[in-house]
């Protein structure tokens, strides 16, 4: 049985990302007490219904002072050897600010913080700190559509969730932002940059005229070189820790060129080493 527990933060989508869930064929309850969740997970494992197989659950802070509880039901699913991952859903706080600001929703701590959104979001993450430092997937949707967060959702759990350790590529610009989920992340500013060649310039990494570009000099073919090697080294040593997910993410400045080829070069390698490895280009499609 797959079991994925989805918390996060008050905005960040776990709504979507339930949603999500649901399309790909999961079992979804949404803001179930955390008190609950192991007699749940009991339920569902002596279930005899096919649909029962794989679950997710959303519990967040609504729960009040209960959430606490959650640490006790992980702590007994551990102790009885049953196997779950925890997705925690996260975002900058500006962005949480923005979202309830837009959507005039009342965050779940608004009495505690006196009508404080600031304040609300503020403490909803110190809550959770310790919950997030025990998840197993960790997406920050600060600057992802809904789309970009069903690809991202669908990539890790429409196969096994149970696989080992996944690993996520990701591109990205750094004009837009680092991104706050990478594990590793690799600059690759300093090589040529297609964007100063007109022909170029509107093209991607995913087009051959700038992957055949970009990977043309000698210090594009050193560099890969030299991370794939790094990521080689680093990948049975994550493993060994027990990481469920690994993202290593390569930014170049508008991450459309140079980051999305690199990227699409350290998911070729690792895609022919037989680990379970999804790629994502997070600003290939900004202006």
């Amino acid at each position: 049985m797959e079991f994925i527990i989805i918390t996060g933060l008050s905005g960040a989508g776990k709504s979507v990302a339930m949603r999500n869930m649901e399309d790909i064929g999961f079992y979804c309850v949404d803001n179930i007490p955390p008190m609950l969740v192991s007699t749940f997970y009991d339920l569902c494992e002596k279930s005899s219904d096919e649909h029962m197989k794989k679950i997710a659950v959303v519990t967040d802070i609504r729960a009040g002072d209960v959430f606490d509880d959650l640490f006790d039901s992980l702590d007994k699913l551990k102790a009885e050897k049953k196997k779950y991952k925890i997705l925690f859903l996260d975002a900058r706080d500006d962005v949480l600010l923005r979202r309830f600001k837009e959507t005039r929703r009342k965050h779940p701590l608004h009495d505690i913080s006196k009508g404080s959104i600031e304040d609300a979001v503020h403490l909803e993450r110190e809550l959770l700190t310790h919950v997030k430092a025990r998840a197993d997937y960790v997406i920050d949707t600060s600057l992802l559509s809904q789309t970009q967060l069903k690809e991202r959702i669908t990539a890790l759990f429409l196969g096994n969730a149970s696989f080992g350790m996944t690993v996520t590529c990701l591109s990205f610009g750094f004009k837009y932002g680092l991104p706050a989920e990478a594990d590793l992340v690799f600059d690759v500013r300093c090589l040529p940059n297609p964007f100063y060649i007109s022909e170029l310039k509107h093209h991607t990494g995913l087009d051959a005229c700038v992957y055949d570009y970009v990977m043309q000099f000698d210090q594009s073919k050193g560099y890969a070189e030299r991370m794939l090697s790094l990521v080689d080294y680093s990948l049975p040593l994550y493993l060994r820790e027990g990481k469920s997910q690994l993202v290593i993410a390569v930014g170049c400045t508008g991450g459309k060129h140079r980051s999305v080829t690199l990227t699409r070069v350290l998911f070729d390698h690792i895609l022919e080493t037989g680990q379970r490895v999804i790629v994502h280009h997070r600003d290939i499609g900004k202006d």
